[in-house]
């Protein structure tokens, strides 16, 4: 479970190997994660789409291969064409034979695509990802290579004036959102779920709705962790206390007073098995017998609750059964193989599923650092946002001081108009649980531009297959979005 949780901000993303871990709110291969459904049948192939490296520039002639895939098993002529998005991981062809997007085009008689995200998975424009090979990674060059592929696919497969709506979830909800609001005579509509939209660098609101939600399952969670945090903080100060915390959390190594990047990480990992359960809690992600399929909120806060021992106790048992959960031995906490694992450039390396790619955004572009900022939370003040932008330079070399950050999310907010968005024919789906929806539209802003905040629900719980134990609401946003779909399909 290495060095994971540091960025621990929009992509709960950096799972080593086999290994569970959040990094910047991601797990590694996507904040949306795939549906882990048992599909007995072939998935649909590779396909490999010609794109232009930079949009931007006519002088630049550099073409490379981006990566989709078709389903085209339910498609009747005059059909809608209904577009996955993918976002900062590998495209998973899962997806294309399952979930609640694939039930709406059985329904609509829809021709399917996903397309994957560049620099993500197989679509690699560049050689490596050295931090100049990185300048083409942008939402913009992302969205125009969309625009590209579906322009040019609807001249090859003769679809024109045939109506395209996008599905996303996460940051793909996003794309989705804004490939609507700047492509209108591309696009017909959009479903973008769970989809922040406006970019911010001290995302505190996250540990705000954590909070939040650990204490729908009762009073004494939540206390417990903050009494926990007291004990684990006053432990730090002395020797005797460090070696009972390497003990007890089973840390794979020593740890030193003087490295607060390492105490940050530390701590903002143990927060991180909260954050990664509340983000995902009862999503429908996994079959059962999955790896992590059971644990919830509820199962978390149990320990927690636990009188018969202490609350750092408690604290260390959580630790202890996320670790066993996904076969780790030990917790390794400390930066600098944080910054080890995000500084390889290479393709072959475990940053390259998502990790480097999507922390150079954050710094570039987003933010989205869930800092401790928040004081009514319970992890303690460890890890503020100058913890987080450090890593943008330690791995990148780009400014501390903030202004690479500061200038591109002003630009981002600019760009696509944040939560101010002026767009039509679209539907944003978002849970209570899930701590990405303070980022998002929550409230209608007019007649054909809606929202569903579904109650005791998490991060793109609308976009799994369907369960008989999924929650009353759920079930009728699912049906909401169908209803919708239909209505601007005649339009």
């Amino acid at each position: 479970m290495a060095a994971f949780y540091m960025y621990f901000v929009f992509f709960a993303s950096i799972v080593l190997c086999n290994g569970f871990a959040f990094r910047n709110g991601r797990y590694r291969g996507g904040f949306l994660q795939p549906p882990r459904h048992e599909h007995k049948g072939s998935l649909p192939p590779d396909q490999w789409f010609q794109q232009q490296l930079d949009h931007f520039n006519p002088q630049e002639t550099r073409t490379w291969q981006q990566r989709y895939f078709t389903n085209g098993t339910f498609y009747k002529p005059g059909g809608p064409i209904f577009l996955q998005i993918g976002g900062e991981g590998t495209a998973d062809p899962i997806w294309m034979v399952t979930g609640a997007w694939t039930t709406y085009a059985q329904e609509y008689n829809a021709l399917m695509f996903q397309v994957e995200h560049r620099y993500y998975g197989k679509s690699h424009p560049v050689s490596d990802l050295s931090t100049p090979n990185m300048k083409y990674l942008t939402s913009e060059q992302a969205l125009e290579d969309l625009a590209n592929f579906i322009t040019t696919t609807s001249a090859k497969m003769n679809l024109t004036g045939s109506k395209w709506i996008t599905f996303g979830g996460s940051y793909p909800g996003s794309l989705a959102t804004w490939m609507r609001m700047k492509y209108p005579h591309l696009i017909h509509a959009a479903v973008a779920s769970s989809a922040p939209l406006v970019a911010v660098a001290d995302f505190s609101d996250y540990l705000r709705v954590v909070k939040e939600s650990l204490d729908t399952t009762g009073p004494m969670c939540v206390p417990s962790i903050q009494k926990a945090t007291d004990a684990l903080t006053n432990l730090l100060d002395t020797d005797t206390g460090r070696q009972q915390l390497k003990s007890t959390f089973k840390l794979c190594d020593d740890i030193d007073p003087r490295n607060k990047n390492d105490i940050a990480n530390l701590v903002s990992s143990l927060a991180g098995n909260f954050e990664g359960v509340v983000q995902y809690n009862r999503d429908n992600r996994a079959f059962e017998g999955g790896v992590g399929a059971n644990i919830t909120v509820d199962t978390l806060c149990a320990f927690m609750n636990d009188s018969s021992k202490t609350p750092l106790e408690n604290y260390a048992r959580v630790s202890s059964f996320m670790l066993e959960t996904y076969s780790q031995k030990c917790l390794d906490y400390k930066f600098s193989n944080v910054i080890d694992d995000l500084s390889n450039t290479s393709w072959a390396g475990s940053a390259a599923e998502g990790g480097r790619q999507w922390t150079y955004q954050t710094c570039t572009e987003f933010g989205y650092y869930q800092t401790s900022a928040y004081d009514q939370q319970p992890f303690g003040d460890f890890f503020p946002l100058l913890f987080w932008t450090q890593q943008c330079y330690e791995a990148f070399g780009l400014s501390i001081d903030d202004n690479v950050l500061n200038n591109g999310i002003r630009f981002t907010n600019a760009n696509y108009g944040g939560l101010g968005v002026k767009v039509s024919r679209i539907i944003w789906p978002n849970g209570s649980i899930d701590p990405w929806h303070a980022l998002s539209i929550t409230k209608d802003i007019s007649e054909d531009a809606t929202a569903i905040f579904i109650n005791g629900t998490a991060h793109c719980a609308n976009m799994y297959p369907e369960s008989d134990d999924d929650l009353p609401a759920l079930k009728q946003a699912r049906l909401v979005i169908r209803e919708k779909i239909g209505l601007w399909l005649n339009q």
